[in-house]
């Protein structure tokens, strides 16, 4: 298995995991704005990126991730927003070893943290962030602006 960065020939096997990962959170999948967000993911001035783990030409898991200013610190945060293993790979330390990528890269951008979120009931993948990151406790409040 190779961990790499998202390349242009990866549209379609990206696009087969990010769907899977929408339907593991219920939310309808919407072609535009995949290409959107892909486009966005190989676009070097844009402040997303994107990991993946290839297996026999194959993407097998991705994690995106944005930078941002921070009011608290001088440095960037990184945003670790969607992390995505394939059901067939699980439990096999690709997430892990997508979060250190991300730990990696926003050590090479100076970042002074990641951090992501998880669904409370994500209980699965919460046992592996607990390994590698710190609970701080803050709870997300949420209003969406556009439906």
């Amino acid at each position: 298995m190779q961990l790499r960065t998202l390349q242009s020939t990866d549209h379609a096997n990206w696009q087969q995991l990010w769907q899977a990962y929408q339907g593991f959170y219920q939310v309808a999948f919407n072609a535009e704005l995949a290409q959107r967000t892909f486009s966005r993911l190989l676009d070097p001035q844009s402040a997303m990126g994107c990991q993946v783990i290839e297996h026999e030409q194959q993407l097998v898991a991705l994690v995106h991730y944005v930078f941002h200013p921070s009011t608290w610190t001088p440095e960037d945060y990184c945003y670790l927003q969607d992390l995505f293993v394939s059901p067939a790979y699980r439990a096999q330390g690709l997430g892990r070893q997508l979060i250190e990528a991300v730990y990696s890269v926003a050590e090479t951008q100076k970042c002074s943290r990641v951090y992501w979120l998880t669904h409370e009931s994500n209980t699965s993948a919460r046992s592996l962030y607990d390994q590698v990151a710190d609970h701080v406790g803050f709870i997300q409040y949420r209003k969406n602006l556009i439906p």
